[in-house]
């Protein structure tokens, strides 16, 4: 069956086609800030990317009638539990009037669904990063008026985590996991038998800092910089989720970067490096205690899981917990494959598609 995927970012939209979970071809359509300047917001951008996908789709001579089914990546949507979701118009809806839920993943959603009906094939959904599956102790915080969220790499940690059920010969639903998601920002997660019932809400930059998130930091300090009168609300956000992490120590958010200056001497860059790889083992530590201690993996994916130097500090502190399996992602490419996975289980009937 062929797949057409479609997971815009901020300044590009990457496309990908799969015949099942083979990959016809990926690429990366980039969009420049003078292409993107005429809209003052991300729903607006949506004809204009729309006609780029189909305009390469036909550079590439792939035809619309070739395609079994098209999928997008899902959006900031309201609540909803792990799964394969066919685009329907109340999501599609809620999606152009995003309010404050503003990302570049809300075009996934309308992309596919224009092109799918173009096609005359189903559209779909997996794993948007609101994906839901809290038990209610995990939602309370410290303040009535403030519910602690699940916003997350859904998408890519679901996937690890079925890849991680077939290398152990097991159903993902058999297992209890503690899966751990590196990148641009971390999101760390207890799995209790295919339900993912604990996260660090790491795009409000809790849990440990990141390449370019603040994570947890201490609240009376953050009202205090807050109120000091020296930064506006949106420069806040941007120290929160942006500048902060290895951006605010060190001036880069590549570990590849970091790693040539502790091999040059940088005693500086060793400590912060390490400090978030201390950070991280503790929150693993910590969603295995939502599982009791009973785990049967710490699993690593993302695109910083290739540090090795990273992963060692990491995994020095964390296996005694249980076995810990790597997986190194590939950013965008990996949930790439796994939107396409997730239409598949639908148009092959292995799954039902869910509704929104």
């Amino acid at each position: 069956m062929r797949v057409l995927a479609i997971n815009p970012g901020s300044t590009s939209t990457k496309v990908a086609v799969y015949d099942d979970e083979v990959p016809v071809f990926e690429e990366t359509l980039r969009h420049t800030a003078e292409e993107l300047a005429p809209f003052p917001h991300i729903a607006d951008q949506y004809e204009f990317r729309r006609d780029v996908v189909l305009d390469f789709l036909k550079q590439r001579g792939i035809g619309l009638d070739s395609l079994d089914g098209v999928v997008g990546r899902g959006g900031l949507l309201r609540p909803i539990p792990s799964g394969t979701y066919r685009v329907n118009e109340r999501m599609l809806d809620d999606l152009r009037h995003p309010g404050e839920r503003e990302h570049a993943s809300n075009l996934g959603a309308l992309l596919a669904h224009e092109i799918a009906g173009r096609a005359n094939v189903p559209a779909f959904i997996v794993d948007p990063v609101c994906v839901d599956e809290f038990d209610d102790i995990a939602r309370i915080s410290g303040w009535p008026e403030v519910e602690r969220r699940s916003l997350s790499h859904a998408l890519n940690l679901k996937a690890t985590g079925r890849r991680t059920a077939r290398d152990l010969g097991r159903r993902y639903e058999d297992l209890n996991l503690v899966i751990a998601h590196i990148g641009g920002g971390i999101s760390v997660t207890a799995h209790r038998r295919g339900r993912m019932v604990d996260v660090n809400q790491a795009l409000d930059g809790t849990g440990p800092f990141s390449p370019e998130r603040a994570g947890g930091l201490p609240v009376g300090d953050v009202v205090r910089i807050a109120y000091s009168g020296q930064h506006t609300l949106d420069e806040m956000k941007r120290k929160i989720a942006g500048q902060g992490g290895l951006v605010a120590h060190l001036g880069t958010n590549s570990a590849v970067e970091v790693e040539r200056r502790i091999a040059a001497g940088d005693a500086h860059a060793r400590l912060v490096y390490e400090a978030m790889a201390y950070q991280i083992a503790k929150e693993i530590g910590g969603m295995a205690t939502v599982l009791k201690g009973d785990v049967d993996a710490v699993v690593i994916t993302g695109g910083v899981a290739r540090s090795e130097m990273l992963m060692g500090w990491i995994r020095e502190r964390v296996q005694f917990i249980a076995p810990v399996l790597v997986y190194p992602g590939r950013g965008r490419d990996a949930e790439g494959v796994a939107l396409a996975q997730g239409a598949l289980r639908v148009l092959r009937g292995e799954e039902e598609a869910k509704e929104y």
